[in-house]
């Protein structure tokens, strides 16, 4: 995978390793160096110095430089650390770092079989040498690393969509409908879906905008109070004026999210029916004075979660 290289004013936020003597410690032939351990992540960790490149893996007239994970024998079988790392040179005379990653930002994993990662060729020494690239100045350079784990909190969900859920049907009998004189009114019945209490909200002669040309109908999302408030659901569900004279019900079908922190009332049809219709004698929506509405819920989403995330519930306008 290329190398990605950058230049930054800000320091690596883990660690700096300092060189005083590089020239000496070159001469000495020392082929690799350890820094001193540093914390990041919830782990201990160290830098591997090859002032002369690692002559054992492409890193021939070049600086290598490795982030190695301490202690890998005190782990228990099995574990694998994902780590995206930055390792660094600091420039002394513009006073910021050129910055090495793997290209695209990659998450290395670290495990028992691979304990170190780093760069063969982190810099040339012929470049590391220039004076004017101020990354050798009065025979001491620095590294750095910067390293960033990426942990798994344990939390999860599964999110699934049940077609045609049992006990999904609310039959609701208006009766007397003529002298309905309330603005609106919910039915005395709700049905539990997707662990939710369901029920229908009807303004018989239409919300304020249309009133005494629709009626309008919802359906509503009742005691959100039991659910924590961080949770969307959706469902699809369908809505039936029953014809009882024709067998010809009129039926209107939608489908939105729930979710907490909006209206609760209004979600369903502004305009299900015109009231003129509505009370035509021979469509047999009213027979009686007895209106029937249906509710059926044809899908809805269900959440399977652990016990650290939470449910919710609240609804959205159609």
């Amino acid at each position: 995978m290329p190398l990605s290289i950058s230049v930054r004013d800000v320091p690596p936020a883990d660690y700096l390793f300092k060189i005083q003597s590089y020239s000496l410690l070159v001469e000495s032939k020392v082929e690799m160096f350890d820094s001193n351990y540093f914390q990041a992540g919830g782990y201990t960790w160290k830098l591997i110095l090859y002032p002369n490149g690692n002559s054992n893996s492409n890193g021939k007239d070049h600086v290598s430089l490795y982030l190695a994970i301490v202690d890998p024998e005190n782990f228990t079988g099995g574990w694998e650390i994902n780590v995206n790392f930055k390792l660094f040179v600091f420039d002394a005379i513009n006073n910021n770092y050129l910055t090495m990653q793997d290209g695209d930002g990659a998450v290395r994993k670290f495990h028992e079989l691979k304990t170190e990662w780093g760069f063969d060729q982190l810099i040339s020494l012929k470049d590391l040498k220039v004076k004017s690239n101020g990354y050798l100045v009065k025979d001491s350079c620095v590294f750095g690393a910067e390293v960033f784990v990426i942990g798994h909190s344990g939390n999860w969900e599964t999110l699934s969509m049940v077609k045609d859920p049992p006990f999904a049907t609310l039959t609701w009998k208006l009766e007397k409908f003529s002298t309905l004189d309330k603005t609106s009114y919910y039915s005395t019945k709700s049905i539990t879906v997707g662990e939710r209490d369901w029920k229908v909200k009807v303004f018989p002669k239409g919300v304020e905008s249309i009133r005494g040309k629709y009626l309008s109908l919802y359906l509503n999302l009742t005691d959100c109070e039991k659910f924590p408030s961080n949770r969307t659901v959706y469902a699809r569900y369908k809505f039936k004026i029953i014809d009882q004279l024709n067998g010809k019900d009129l039926e209107k079908t939608a489908g939105k999210n729930f979710s907490f922190g909006v209206s609760n009332d209004l979600l369903g049809f502004n305009k299900f029916i015109s009231l003129s219709e509505l009370n035509e004698a021979a469509k047999g929506y009213i027979k009686d004075d007895v209106m029937i509405i249906e509710l059926q819920i044809i899908n809805i989403s269900m959440i399977k979660i652990n016990p650290s995330v939470d449910n919710g519930c609240g609804v959205v306008d159609n």
